[in-house]
């Protein structure tokens, strides 16, 4: 989800320094594909890096190399880190020997842990479920509902797919403190036992509902952010998926609709209009 300029939902932790390599598995499987890919490749050239300017003050320990060539010392360092050993630059003496011996450990144990990072970044599973962009308060069946809307990207099932939805928001105690409280919000429907196509969330806003009778000032004023968090089983992939998303105040459009996506076809087949997903139309009347 991209940033929201001033979004509430962000956290700026004050006093509470944690490093990068304190949970540094963690932090690298987080990563976006391309920033990890960088990261690799820039430790990759900077190991070659270190190693070659070591065999460049050493180049007369190194046979078939041109004096005072970096270009030779950074593939000879290469060739050792990789243990391609093509045989034309060979080590001469104890010291290079000593120094590959360090590099091709060095080697080994880079590309053991970078293999290993790349296979558990590619084989966490992952939802494709694309949320609309914003949520309604609007009439289903003559009864006013909170509503939101998620899709399957992918051509496959998810069983059994479960959805949780709650509010938070900020609230001022008779002391004059400030707390932050969730509220679960009831849905007509939960889960599902197969979601293939679209879902539309719903929550009554009657009198059980915290969100009855609520403004969209109130809604600003209070910070409430309505969090949406699904779990299902995907059918490929025989495991479990989960995916979450948030509304904060001025992503919720009141007395308003969403534009219907799913129509069936004169063939038969159900189009499901992607162009329409994030699309609403105001309601008039909204008792009606």
């Amino acid at each position: 989800m991209v940033p929201r300029q001033g979004d509430p939902t962000r956290v700026i932790r004050v006093g509470h320094n944690v490093g990068f390599f304190s949970d540094l598995y963690v932090e690298l499987l987080s990563m976006p594909w391309a920033k990890l890919g960088l990261l690799i490749v820039w430790l990759y050239f900077l190991s070659n890096m270190f190693f070659a300017l070591i065999y460049y003050f050493n180049s007369d320990g190194i046979a078939n190399t041109h004096p005072g060539s970096i270009q030779d010392a950074f593939f000879f360092s290469i060739q050792t880190m990789a243990t391609i050993g093509y045989g034309r630059m060979v080590p001469l003496n104890a010291l290079v020997n000593i120094v590959v011996s360090v590099e091709a450990l060095w080697g080994f144990s880079f590309f053991a842990v970078t293999t290993a990072l790349l296979f558990a970044k590619f084989s966490q599973p992952t939802a494709r479920v694309l949320f609309s962009e914003i949520a309604v308060m609007g009439p289903d069946n003559g009864v006013q509902h909170l509503m939101l809307r998620l899709a399957n990207q992918r051509n496959n099932r998810i069983v059994n797919a479960k959805i949780e939805m709650a509010l938070l928001r900020k609230e001022r105690t008779k002391e004059g403190g400030e707390f932050r409280r969730f509220y679960d919000l009831g849905l007509v429907r939960s889960h599902v036992p197969i979601m293939r196509l679209t879902w539309t969330v719903m929550h009554p806003l009657d009198k059980h509902s915290p969100l009855y009778g609520v403004t969209p000032e109130q809604l600003k004023e209070m910070e409430a952010e309505i969090i949406v968090s699904m779990t299902g089983l995907d059918e490929t992939l025989s495991q479990t998926i989960h995916t979450r998303h948030s509304y904060v105040a001025d992503e919720i459009k009141c007395n308003s609709v969403f534009e219907d996506v799913l129509h069936r076809r004169d063939d038969g087949y159900i189009e499901v209009n992607y162009a329409l997903f994030h699309s609403v139309h105001p309601i008039k009347d909204p008792d009606a």
